[in-house]
């Protein structure tokens, strides 16, 4: 029980990260040219947001849309949280200057990991008939990667990454010994 009350907190408290997760996948579908069906950004309930697209033209654009998360959401916690350090965010209260984007820069940060739906469906792909050698030379690994990054998550690893790439990275390229 408490572990499920956990988990709905966790869900509430970074409903702004699956958004965010959900929508890097929508947007290397549309880079990789893959038409997408349909959009749950945020629902209570497992999965907590879904993005269903055709099947890509190759295992690499699979991959791709795989990791889009990865590469989206990492990149905009770590922007939120360098503008909140910077002090470049607008405001007249500390709330709205800092205390908000970092929320923020952690919540999205903590959801890009992918998921082990995205691990399950690279796999599948890679391994279909008709991928490449290279294709299953390189997204075999990628897969087992987000196998194992999707388990770490379910054990706070998420937080973890969440917190340094929002936070800690920032302040650390801020406050480092050469500034």
């Amino acid at each position: 029980m408490i572990r499920f009350l956990w988990r709905v907190l966790l869900i509430v408290g970074s409903c702004p990260g699956i958004i965010i997760h959900e929508l890097g996948h929508q947007i290397f579908c549309h880079l990789t040219g893959t038409r997408v069906l349909k959009v749950c950004y945020l629902r209570f309930g497992m999965p907590p947001g879904y993005v269903l697209h055709e099947r890509p033209r190759s295992a690499f654009r699979h991959v791709l849309i795989g990791l889009g998360p990865l590469f989206v959401n990492s990149a905009l916690a770590f922007g939120l949280g360098w503008m909140a350090l910077r002090g470049w965010m607008p405001g007249a209260t500390i709330w709205v200057q800092k205390v908000l984007p970092l929320w923020l820069a952690i919540a999205i940060g903590m959801h890009a990991f992918p998921s082990y739906g995205d691990a399950e469906s690279i796999l599948d792909a890679v391994w279909t008939k008709g991928a490449g050698i290279l294709a299953k030379l390189f997204g075999t690994p990628v897969a087992l990667l987000m196998y194992l990054g999707a388990f770490l998550a379910n054990l706070g690893l998420d937080l973890v990454y969440g917190i340094a790439l929002g936070v800690g990275l920032p302040w650390w390229l801020l406050k480092g010994p050469w500034s």
